[in-house]
C-alpha cells in the first residue's frame, strides 16, 4: 500500500482543519482591505469634485406668466328665434286713459248798441284827411262824431270792463272799455265827472257818463260824443260794427 499522499490531499486536511480558519481569516481581510480602499476612493474623489471652481453661467429660465383662463361665453337663456318670438306675442301695454281736455267755451259774440242816438257829424277816416273846424286844417279822424244833446246819457256800446279812465288834453273826459276779443271802445268828450270806475264791469246799454263839452279839439262842432274803436290797438270804423238803424 502506497501511503504517499499528494499536495491535494494535504491541502484537503489543511483547510478540513485549523486551515480552514486562516481561510476564512484571510478572505475576510481582504474584504476589508478591499472596502478600506473603496471608500478612501470615493473620499479623494468628492474632495477633489469639492475644490474645483464651479464654472458656467446659471440660466434662470423665465417662468412663463400665467395665462388668464377664459371664461365660458354665457349661453343666451333663450335661441334668438325664441326670444324674438317670444316678443312679438308678449302683450303690448294698455295705453293709460287720458282725461279728455275740457274744451274752452267760445267767447260769447258781442252785441253792439250805439252809446247816443244822433246824427255822425265826422265820419271816420284815417285813410283820406278831413278837414278840422276847429282847428281849420286838414287831419285824419279815428272814430264817430255822433251828435247828443250835452247831458245826455253815453251808453257802452258793448258788454266788457272798464280799463282807463283820463283826461286828454285834447279830447277832454275819455273812458276807455276793453271788450275783449282784442277790442276796446274810447268814449270822449263826456262830462268831467263818469259814473263808472276802472275795473267795472259792464254790459251792453250800461250808462257809463253823458255828454259833455270837455274836447278843445271839437269843441267848433255842435254838441256830439266821440265815439272811436279799437282793435289790436289800430282804429277800426265802429259803423262795421254798430247795428243798422
Amino acid at each position: 500500500m502506497n501511503n504517499k499522499r499528494t499536495w491535494i490531499d494535504k491541502l484537503s486536511d489543511f483547510i478540513s482543519g485549523k486551515g480552514f480558519y486562516l481561510v476564512v481569516l484571510v478572505c475576510v481581510a481582504a474584504i476589508a482591505l478591499s472596502g478600506w480602499y473603496l471608500v478612501q476612493g470615493v473620499r479623494g474623489g468628492l474632495e477633489d469634485t469639492l475644490d474645483q471652481p464651479v464654472s458656467g453661467s446659471a440660466a434662470i429660465a423665465d417662468r412663463p406668466s400665467a395665462q388668464p383662463t377664459p371664461r365660458p361665453a354665457a349661453k343666451p337663456s333663450d335661441p334668438p328665434a325664441a326670444a324674438s318670438a317670444r316678443l312679438e306675442t308678449a302683450p303690448s301695454a294698455a295705453p293709460s286713459v287720458q282725461p279728455a281736455p275740457t274744451p274752452t267755451p267760445a267767447p260769447a259774440p258781442l252785441v253792439f248798441t250805439w252809446p247816443v242816438k244822433g246824427e255822425i257829424v265826422a265820419g271816420f277816416s284815417v285813410e283820406a284827411l278831413a278837414y278840422n273846424q276847429t282847428m281849420g286844417d286838414w287831419r285824419t279822424h279815428n272814430g264817430l262824431d255822433i251828435a247828443a244833446d250835452r247831458g245826455a246819457q253815453v251808453l257802452a256800446a258793448a258788454a266788457g270792463t272798464v280799463s282807463a279812465l283820463y283826461q286828454d288834453d285834447l279830447m277832454g273826459t275819455v273812458v276807455e272799455i276793453d271788450h275783449g276779443q282784442g277790442l276796446v271802445s274810447q268814449y270822449a268828450n263826456l262830462a268831467a265827472t263818469p259814473t263808472v270806475e276802472v275795473g267795472d264791469a259792464v254790459d251792453t246799454g250800461t250808462i257809463i257818463g253823458s255828454v259833455g263839452g270837455t274836447a278843445a279839439l271839437e269843441s267848433g262842432l255842435a254838441s256830439h260824443i266821440h265815439y272811436a274803436l279799437l282793435k289790436e290797438g289800430y282804429p277800426v270804423d265802429p259803423a262795421d260794427y254798430l247795428p243798422q238803424r
